[in-house]
């Protein structure tokens, strides 16, 4: 036991002296030695979101964006250079600087119109309904730093960028829209059918109805030249917004144990949008042959694009 004890006491002196003799001073001095060596960072704090949709059918006068607050204990900020990317990615080279805004206080406004985000992707024409956009807040402070997600929280392991505790505003998105106003009866190209009743190019025609914010695909599905209509294939559509549900239908028996179903694949039945503004319909469903009699014949996720004439 004295022995175990000798060796301990030992083993921690030489711990000591190796310490010692590593131990830095002056200019040499670990940074990491004392947290009165660590600068201090900043970072804004979400208030509130304005609003994330973009219509598309007035880009100029839409507009996106929140409400940011700087974190009190950090280092002050001067302003926000706000980046843009579809989708999303901390890819730098990929960003497109849209603005720069300064910080005025709390609750400082971030926001992205329709036509800033044009310019800043090179014209109108790069934006279109249903996509989607990241914006990147890059902070300057007032000494000259800038902090943005690639160099602040999660580098760290510490979350700030994504934690939800920290509540950071280091990026917000937008969703390009285009409201649903009918009617859009009509003829339309078939740009895309997997169910293969038409051929790309084809004409086909589309009614509304039966009710308000819905769209009738029953002359689409099925061709008669394949299949009879069993029951309309109705879409609905959120007009605030143009996104399409297809709830289950059971839409056309084709003969031999094809009688066949269609829904949206997303959740509760999302499929895609019917963009009224540009006559434009694009929608995935799963298409199973499991109505009454049906042989289980299932084709999967099923896209069927449509443009209006």
């Amino acid at each position: 036991m004295r022995k175990s004890f000798f060796v301990f006491l030992t083993s921690l002196l030489c711990l000591l002296l190796a310490f010692n003799s590593c131990k830095k001073t002056g200019a040499n001095i670990n940074p990491l030695s004392s947290v009165s060596n660590l600068g201090i960072g900043s970072y804004l704090t979400l208030d509130s979101t304005l609003n994330q949709n973009l219509n598309y059918a007035s880009l100029s006068t839409s507009t996106v964006g929140i409400m940011a607050t700087q974190y009190p204990n950090g280092e002050a900020i001067s302003s926000v250079i706000v980046y843009a990317v579809q989708g999303t990615s901390y890819d730098t080279t990929k960003w497109k600087k849209v603005k720069t805004i300064n910080y005025t206080g709390p609750k400082t406004a971030i926001t992205v119109s329709g036509s800033e985000l044009a310019t800043a992707l090179g014209g109108a024409g790069a934006i279109s309904p249903g996509s989607n956009y990241t914006f990147y807040n890059r902070i300057v402070t007032k000494s000259g730093k800038t902090y943005d997600v690639n160099n602040t929280g999660n580098n760290s392991g510490s979350g700030l960028v994504t934690g939800a505790y920290y509540h950071s505003a280091f990026s917000f998105s937008a969703y390009v829209v285009c409201p649903f106003v009918g009617p859009v009866a009509g003829t339309y190209k078939v740009l895309r059918d997997d169910w293969a009743d038409w051929n790309p190019g084809d004409l086909v025609q589309v009614t509304d109805g039966p009710g308000p914010n819905e769209v009738n695909l029953s002359q689409v599905w099925p061709n008669p030249a394949y299949g009879t209509m069993v029951n309309p294939l109705v879409v609905d559509v959120d007009p605030a917004s143009g996104t399409a549900t297809v709830k289950k239908v059971n839409f056309g028996n084709y003969g031999g144990g094809y009688n066949m179903t269609a829904v949206g694949t997303g959740a509760n039945g999302l499929a895609g949008y019917v963009f009224s503004c540009t006559g434009y319909i694009t929608l995935t469903m799963s298409v199973v042959a499991n109505a009454t009699g049906g042989n289980g014949y299932n084709n999967g996720p099923t896209k069927l694009i449509l443009q209006k004439q």
